[in-house]
């Protein structure tokens, strides 16, 4: 079964944590499709301003400069292409969860804010949980399968 049944119907909300965001942003393969299928209107994603503060954090470590220099960006203007390609959501309140990793609570609070029905997520402690009360989580790829192909 697809996501969308018919062209119109509503978008599927997707949260993508900061792992993806990052190799689709910088690289090719399963994450920039993912981000692609956004831009292409297929599915619909959501953030947090702490989730944006994180990319902007995470894409500003000196192990990504190469990358950034080579594609003649900043983190900072990766950071703003990105919040235009999402929804921004103020992230809902919930108990800890994740304790090994309390970062990814905020990936599990957006998702419940924007009621979104899938978390993207390459992070082994997000991947474990599986679902989060009514919410999907699964890889790139996972995701990509479930998207209908361009006909």
């Amino acid at each position: 079964m697809t996501l969308l049944a018919q062209k119109g119907a509503n978008l599927v909300r997707v949260v993508p944590d900061t792992n993806t965001i990052v190799s689709g942003l910088l690289w090719h393969g399963s994450p920039r499709q993912v981000l692609d299928a956004a831009r292409n209107a297929k599915i619909s994603l959501s953030t947090t301003a702490i989730l944006l503060a994180e990319l902007e954090e995470v894409l500003g470590r000196a192990k990504f400069t190469k990358q950034l220099a080579e594609a003649k960006v900043t983190a900072h203007s990766l950071v703003l292409d990105y919040a235009e390609l999402a929804t921004l959501v103020q992230p809902a309140d919930i108990p800890p969860t994740i304790h090994n990793d309390p970062d990814d609570d905020e990936v599990l609070a957006c998702a419940v804010a924007a009621q979104a029905k899938i978390i993207v997520s390459g992070d082994s402690h997000l991947l474990k949980l599986k679902q989060f009360r009514d919410i999907e989580i699964m890889t790139a790829a996972e995701l990509l399968e479930k998207i209908p192909k361009d006909e």
